[in-house]
């Protein structure tokens, strides 16, 4: 296998279609709801979610077999099925439009993998094992939940409110970085995992104070 490419997508307003409406696929839209994309189901029938979904117009469910033409318009899709006949159809299909396609547990019909992802606030780290072990990358998740805690979050949060300041009040790129750095390597982010969160605004404003009065 070749190497991947590790790449975040903006899904907003992007047509995603999933195949399928067992629980694989049931989870697949679960987690495509958090990205703002247009999503489109196709199954003849639908895990209760599913249909509470399109009930609340989250969704566009379509209660039939999958249709060639349901790819149009497609930015990427899902093959969340268990008939590897069809994973390899539609895989097939898109391929030959220019359409990234993702076929669940089956490698050779995927152009893409989702990782398993740790997500705190605004901070995400993606795990992948490039199809070989998502097992693996599951375990991996959970050890890293444990490990990068709320605070974390927090701390990017932070940092990003400081950085459209910092972009704002400070032409020198040099001292950008400075400022950056004494940020990032200071006690506040051992502050916010004590919970000491007005201690660690605290060391935010007599940082930023010193570089910007």
């Amino acid at each position: 296998m070749t190497n991947l490419y590790p790449v975040y997508i903006d899904l907003t307003d992007k047509k995603c279609l999933v195949i399928g409406g067992g629980k694989v696929a049931e989870r697949k839209i679960c987690h495509l709801l958090d990205y703002g994309c247009s999503i489109m189901a196709v199954s003849p029938q639908a895990e209760k979610n599913i249909e509470q979904w399109a009930d609340q117009e989250l969704i566009e469910w379509y209660q039939r077999e999958f249709q060639a033409q349901d790819i149009a318009g497609c930015f990427m899709v899902f093959v969340a099925t268990d008939d590897y006949q069809i994973n390899e159809k539609v895989s097939r299909m898109c391929r030959e439009r220019g359409v990234m396609v993702n076929a669940v547990d089956d490698p050779p019909n995927c152009d893409f993998y989702v990782p398993s992802i740790v997500r705190r606030s605004s901070l995400a780290l993606a795990i992948s094992t490039g199809g070989k072990s998502p097992a693996f990358a599951r375990r991996l998740r959970s050890e890293l939940e444990e490990i990068i805690t709320p605070a974390y979050g927090e701390f990017v949060d932070i940092m990003g409110e400081q950085r459209e300041l910092i972009k704002d009040k400070v032409k020198d790129i040099e001292i950008r970085k400075k400022i950056f750095e004494e940020l990032v390597y200071s006690d506040i982010l051992d502050l916010l995992k004590a919970g000491e969160k007005e201690k660690a605004k605290e060391k935010v404003k007599r940082c930023m104070s010193y570089w910007l009065d």
